[in-house]
């Protein structure tokens, strides 16, 4: 081995890694729900962003420590494959380490901790089973998962205007039969810019002659207006007896002439449309995009009711707009700066995911810190059924899993502990599943409440935090390569 190379063995090892996670714990901790703070991020060239979502955190945050880097990107995996999450994932992971620490310090072996967890995550998942509540995903239910992930995101006020926004995008786009394909909702962010970087790139022929260049650029020229005449020709067959626009979209470049020409007769022409608004157009509109204008026919048109376009600063943009039975929609994001775009496109792309997730998942889970207290009741209950000092990996995991209504009720305010004994007790005492009413701080019953998270977050994060817990308390050697850090001192 280099005798640069740093070795962190046995106790050393598991201490360095219950530090990284707790520090990463209390990084995020303070943005957890509703209730939580906002983070400003400064980037390296003075960019300012302000967040609290936990995935654009960990994603913009420099992690340099490798257990918080592991962790880090574990938690952005259960963002990438639900949607939500990731800061319970990191808080929990943080809990379970040091619940098992203070076992550990107690000569208890990793091992027997790590079992006790394994089996904790199966009773888990059952009582997950248990609590899930099967529902027809009608659109007051999906109004209210939306409004439950827009609120930990965005205040309260923008949240209610967000929601049905995101709802009836969602609804738009599916399809009896097909995934829902959340590409088709664009989200397009409208601002007053001051400048735009303009980039002017030249090309050219090299004719070997003056005469072969002029026969190339008529040969040219009168190749592009057949082009422009098929679609005249068609516009005048479908429009001769109505008064009716019609419109052109290219995903390519059309020249001026073309467009004068097209202008002329009635017809609008945009040109360089992005593929994807291509695909999503036929979606919307009905009708094809043709590769060849030999195809070019009246079953190839789509309709919609009006288009407009609006010029903002120096950007434009086109409206298409009283779509039949539109597949595809765009979503309009208007803010005053930069900061309020991206913290609502942030907000909006997690609320998608939610009602996307709730359709897919068939059923929801009670909220509001609601189901992590109930789990942790039974798993209590369930240490008494477990042999051996494995019990104590079951506690271990029950306590941690509470570290999110303590977290919720801290930041709302709240005494976490006070807030956590009335909850509790009101669980045990009506076996209804109990949540936190942030706005009092008093126990209620998040069904009524109507604060609903997704099924597949939960399931997702109590797999992903258990085996990540597991795999860092059964370290027992750190080897790090290069210089130790006493060496550049």
């Amino acid at each position: 081995m280099s005798s640069t190379a740093e070795v962190a063995r046995a106790r050393a090892a598991l201490a360095v890694n219950v530090c990284a996670a707790r520090g990463l714990q209390e990084v995020l901790r303070s943005s957890l729900g509703p209730k939580g703070t906002v983070k400003m991020l400064v980037s390296g060239t003075g960019d300012i962003k302000l967040t609290k979502n936990g995935n654009v955190l960990l994603h913009e945050m420099q992690i340099q420590h490798p257990t918080a880097s592991l962790i880090a990107k574990v938690a952005t995996a259960q963002d990438d494959i639900t949607g939500d999450g990731t800061t319970s994932n990191v808080l929990i992971i943080g809990e379970l380490l040091k619940q098992a620490d203070l076992y550990i310090s107690e000569g208890l072996h990793p091992r027997i901790i790590a079992e006790g967890f394994e089996a904790a995550k199966e009773k888990a998942l059952e009582v997950l089973e248990e609590v899930k509540i099967k529902k027809e995903m009608k659109r007051e239910i999906l109004l209210d998962v939306a409004r439950t992930s827009l609120q930990t995101k965005v205040h309260a006020k923008l949240a209610d205007v967000l929601t049905e926004a995101v709802v009836d995008s969602v609804l738009a786009v599916r399809r009896p039969g097909y995934p829902i394909d959340l590409f088709m909702v664009e989200i397009v962010e409208m601002k007053h810019k001051s400048e735009t970087d303009t980039k002017e790139v030249s090309s050219g022929f090299f004719y070997k002659t003056a005469e072969e260049k002029e026969n190339l650029v008529k040969a040219e020229r009168k190749f592009i207006e057949d082009r422009v005449q098929k679609i005249i020709d068609l516009k005048d067959k479908v429009c001769a007896l109505s008064n009716k626009g019609f419109v052109v979209i290219n995903q390519k470049g059309i020249d001026p002439f073309s467009l004068d020409v097209l202008a002329k007769h009635g017809i609008v022409a945009l040109r360089r449309a992005k593929r994807r608004n291509m695909e999503r157009l036929s979606l919307a509109c009905g009708g094809m995009a043709v590769n060849s204008l030999e195809d070019l026919s009246i079953d190839c048109l789509g309709h919609a009711g009006l288009v407009h376009e609006y010029t903002l600063g120096e950007k434009k943009f086109t409206f298409i707009e009283n779509c039949v039975n539109p597949l595809s929609v765009t979503l309009l994001v208007k803010g005053p700066n930069n900061h309020t775009l991206t913290q609502v496109k942030d907000a909006v792309r997690d609320g998608l995911r939610a009602v996307k997730n709730a359709i897919e998942d068939g059923c929801v889970v009670p909220g509001a810190g609601a189901v992590e207290v109930a789990i942790a009741e039974a798993l209590v209950t369930y240490k008494h059924s477990v042999k051996g000092r494995a019990r104590l990996g079951v506690q271990a995991f029950a306590d941690a899993l509470l570290i999110i209504p303590k977290v919720l009720a801290q930041n709302s305010g709240y005494d976490l502990q006070e807030t956590l004994v009335k909850v509790q007790a009101e669980h045990s005492e009506s076996k209804q599943i109990v949540g936190i009413d942030l706005n009092t701080g008093e126990p209620m019953v998040a069904a009524d409440a109507r604060i609903w998270d997704n099924y597949c977050v939960k399931k997702q994060l109590l797999h992903s935090c258990a085996v990540i817990a597991t795999n860092l308390l059964l370290v027992d050697e750190i080897m790090r390569a290069g210089l130790s850090s006493s060496k550049g001192d």
